[in-house]
């Protein structure tokens, strides 16, 4: 089951108090050495959130007009605020193809299997021939020993509370929130689920050949809590 826009909403709502943007610069230090080192006119985001990711790269790689898409229409508008050329859209329903897709931050860990395969047959659709298709995805050890347990986190303005288990390769996620609103708290309660995928299933259900697979560590110094994946569509 995918998970809804209101769940998504909800994340977008605390992602700034759940450490991303803290280990953000590590992730996408390995999407930006890969991409200095190919030439390439279109990029697309899927999963562009706040729009910090094609921020980075449009200022660090000089990408003219890149394009970011999300499900969830709270991200949308802070990626439009910051100037990025953002849409609320399924992959599927685009139009038009690009010579770099990317899913940035376990984007693809959110998507049952189902989903997956579809997701990842319209990334192969809106490909260009020689194009790469760039992301990242949770270990097992990212899931299983970094992710699962209990959060709690206060700003004063926002109280949150997370609940997590990992089961049968599923990671669920019970999100509370507290929101003030003048002398009072609004309550909003949201399950988020992610799914481990392995790199093979990537590569079968693709159909894109994998060119490089490197393990990154964002949360602990001895293991690798991701690995960071570049695929490319071959010329007919």
């Amino acid at each position: 089951m995918e998970n809804s826009a209101s769940s998504l909403d909800l994340y977008a709502k605390v992602e700034d108090l759940l450490g991303v943007k803290e280990a953000a610069p590590r992730l996408y230090a390995h999407y930006l050495l890969f991409l200095t080192g190919v030439n390439f006119d279109s990029l697309l985001d899927v999963g562009c959130g706040s729009g910090d990711f094609l921020l980075q790269m449009q200022e660090a790689l000089g990408i003219m007009s890149p394009k970011g898409i999300d499900l969830s229409p709270l991200m949308i508008q802070k990626s439009s605020q910051k100037g990025i050329d953002a849409a609320c859209i399924d992959l599927c329903e685009l139009q038009d193809k690009y010579d770099v897709i990317t899913a940035v931050f376990d984007m693809l860990n959110y998507l049952d299997k189902p989903s997956l395969e579809r997701f990842l047959t319209c990334v192969s659709t809106h490909l260009n021939e020689g194009g790469f298709f760039l992301c990242d995805i949770n270990t097992l050890y990212g899931f299983k020993d970094v992710a699962v347990g209990s959060y709690v986190v206060d700003d004063e303005e926002r109280f949150l509370t997370i609940d997590s288990d990992f089961e049968a390769n599923k990671y669920v996620s019970e999100f509370t929130l507290f929101e003030k609103e003048g002398t009072h708290f609004k309550k909003s309660q949201e399950t988020i689920t992610q799914y481990y995928h392995t790199v093979d299933e990537i590569i079968r259900l693709s159909g894109l050949k994998l060119v490089s697979s490197d393990l990154v560590t964002l949360y602990e110094m001895d293991r690798a809590d991701k690995k960071f994946l570049v695929f490319e569509k071959n010329k007919q």
